[in-house]
């Protein structure tokens, strides 16, 4: 499977997030990254929009539903929301959607510290499979994949973003 550049869907979700913030004003709008892809895809997002906008980043790995069954994967990383969210449109930014788990647990956390006016979802990739009826507002490629493959975004030392495919090892019950 032949892969989209991930710079060149990063360069499509930028302007149309940057119309989103011209849309709803500056003041009122935020940027909140998903650790860790999405995080990555805020930073080139600011970098690039050149805008002064207020922005912040979540680790919802302890408020999603499934945590029990899947546990933390990685070392958590510090969610830092340094502004008041209460009214504001909240431009919620992840790397890969696939069941709307990870998304939920972010707008939970999202919600500790206060009540948006709107919460708009943008990602590199919609994977299908959502679970939930969560979906995204802004997206750079919609790339559908069987449950055993997996995307991964990842970003290198210089900080080009590369996707890659994974075929996840299917577990068998001998017992």
């Amino acid at each position: 499977m032949n892969l989209p550049n991930p710079e060149t869907l990063l360069a499509e979700i930028t302007a149309k997030i940057k119309t989103q913030l011209e849309f709803n004003g500056l003041t009122n709008t935020a940027l909140v990254g998903i650790h860790s892809g999405g995080v990555w895809l805020m930073n080139h997002i600011l970098k690039n929009i050149k805008l002064d906008v207020p922005y912040g980043m979540l680790d919802a790995a302890m408020y999603r539903d499934d945590y029990a069954k899947r546990g933390l994967k990685t070392e958590p990383k510090p969610s830092n929301i340094a502004f008041d969210v209460t009214n504001k449109h909240i431009i919620l930014i992840d790397d890969i959607f696939y069941t709307g788990r990870t998304t939920r647990a972010a707008m939970n956390e999202l919600f500790d510290y206060g009540r948006p006016a709107s919460i708009t979802l943008a990602v590199l990739i919609n994977r299908g499979g959502a679970e939930l009826p969560i979906a995204p507002n802004i997206v750079g490629a919609e790339i559908l994949l069987k449950p055993h493959e997996n995307l991964q975004l990842s970003q290198d030392n210089k900080g080009k973003l590369q996707l890659s495919l994974e075929n996840k090892t299917l577990e068998t019950n001998n017992g």
